[in-house]
């Protein structure tokens, strides 16, 4: 199978654990653009916190929010917002339950708590800069992702909300917000059609618990050797750690880069 395309999640697969890009994963993704292969990167991240990434890896194109904003070489092409009925009912539920909030936007994300313990502690370990402080911005503002900020042992309290929401945790003290059925899928489909590509045609690369959906899309998922074991039945191949050459030898497994060029086989 010839693939055409390769979406790259960013934490843990494209960032190491300290949030930087491996050296050679900035050589792969460099040898996949000179082979004509169009590598795109799906994340939950919001566009603005993804710039200096997407810059240092040469990358114009994006799904981003789970799959709730998508940008093809630098215009956006899809917006999934969230419905204002409901995200009163989580916002409701949320003051109730004393946990804070952040509203991810189009261009910006906001939270309803200033300085909450919690959403500093999760939001600094991305390595962005702090959210602002507005808790009425859902009212005029289109949101597309929201992090819940909560312990599991709390997730309990929502669980009227699943009938309307997928949450998905990433962090001890935090959860992303969708709607429900969304998924890197949905915004990875916007894109294929776009493209006039097949779901077949796609590789992607993931860790974490929101990428289930993305690798099981594709024609090839490849789950890295650092993933969350829960995201392993859905991958096709395990490839290394992220930092041990992690992107590479995945790309090699899928035909998409000669053995050669990483002077070894793969593992």
């Amino acid at each position: 199978m010839s693939y055409k395309i390769v979406f790259f999640d960013i934490d843990g697969t494209l960032l190491d654990e300290r949030k930087e890009i491996p050296e050679d994963t900035v050589r792969a993704v460099r040898e996949l653009k000179e082979r004509g292969i169009e590598p795109v990167i799906a994340t939950g991240r919001a566009p603005y916190f993804i710039g200096g990434i997407a810059d240092k890896l040469g990358i114009d194109s994006f799904v981003t929010m789970n799959g709730g904003y998508v940008v093809y070489q630098g215009e956006p092409i899809y917006r999934r917002g969230i419905s204002k009925d409901s995200l009163e009912k989580l916002v409701n539920l949320a003051e109730a339950n004393e946990h804070g909030l952040v509203f991810e936007g189009e261009h910006n994300f906001w939270s309803t708590k200033e300085e909450h313990p919690f959403i500093m502690n999760s939001v600094q370990s991305l390595k962005v800069h702090n959210p602002g402080f507005n808790p009425e911005f859902w009212r005029t503002d289109d949101v597309f992702q929201v992090f819940l900020h909560c312990e599991s042992r709390d997730e309990r309290l929502y669980e009227g909300l699943k009938t309307e929401y997928t949450l998905i945790r990433w962090h001890d003290q935090a959860m992303d917000v969708l709607p429900l059925g969304g998924s890197k899928a949905e915004g990875i489909a916007v894109m294929l059609e776009k493209l006039g590509l097949e779901a077949s045609d796609a590789v992607a690369f993931g860790d974490g618990l929101n990428d289930k959906e993305m690798l099981d899309y594709v024609g090839f998922g490849v789950a890295m050797g650092n993933s969350n074991p829960e995201l392993l039945p859905y991958a096709n191949f395990v490839t290394a750690h992220v930092d041990d050459k992690g992107i590479r030898k995945g790309l090699i497994e899928a035909g998409l880069l000669p053995a050669e060029t990483a002077g070894a086989t793969v593992a």
